[in-house]
């Protein structure tokens, strides 16, 4: 039988590369932005499916989750991010 080699893979742009990653970070921390107003909102009781002391635990835990993916998440990629890959 003849055995077939796959093609090798294509050859990777850096700057691709660094583009995506620039907006997987930024993403990150647009999510985390939005988690925390909404998380406050939760707090200010602004919605009727939620209210008192509910609302309070409810809010202070997304503020605290927006919190980490603001601002520990991006910095965890980063480190990621500047690891080179396994061979």
């Amino acid at each position: 039988m003849d055995e077939v080699t796959p093609p090798p893979p294509p050859p990777v742009d850096p700057e691709k590369v660094a583009r995506q990653r620039f907006f997987a970070i930024g993403l990150f921390r647009l999510s985390g932005a939005f988690i925390v107003m909404f998380g406050l909102l939760i707090l200010m009781q602004r919605f009727s499916w939620v209210q008192g002391g509910k609302a309070k635990a409810m809010g202070s835990i997304l503020v605290l989750v927006g919190l980490v993916q603001y601002m520990i998440v991006p910095r965890l990629l980063l480190s990621l991010f500047r690891q080179k890959p396994p061979e």
